[in-house]
């Protein structure tokens, strides 16, 4: 099985652009995002919504919930890095909370 390849700074530089909200790890290894709902069923609810994302990818995200406080960090470990993945999970959760609004 091909290793997945870790992102370029420059590939990083363009696809963090188009991701405003998520913020690059101090390593560079990752990108996270913190959400805040109304309460915990809407988050938790959010949190399976973004499981089948993650699922269907077969990519998934390190993430905590704390009552109305969803943590997201988005990594490869087969990469060792940021990769693609990471990118378009971020994409696909960026569009769901779009539609939520």
């Amino acid at each position: 099985m091909p290793r997945i390849a870790r992102l370029t700074d420059e590939e990083r530089i363009v696809a963090l652009a188009a991701l405003p909200h998520w913020r690059l790890a101090d390593d560079g290894s990752g990108i996270s995002r913190s959400l805040k709902f109304s309460d915990f069923v809407e988050a938790f609810g959010f949190m399976s919504r973004v499981a089948l994302l993650a699922e269907r990818a077969d990519h998934h995200p390190e993430w905590s919930n704390v009552y109305n406080r969803v943590d997201i960090r988005l990594t490869t470990h087969d990469a060792g890095g940021l990769s693609a993945r990471d990118i378009a999970l971020a994409r696909a959760i960026d569009a769901l909370i779009a539609r939520a609004d």
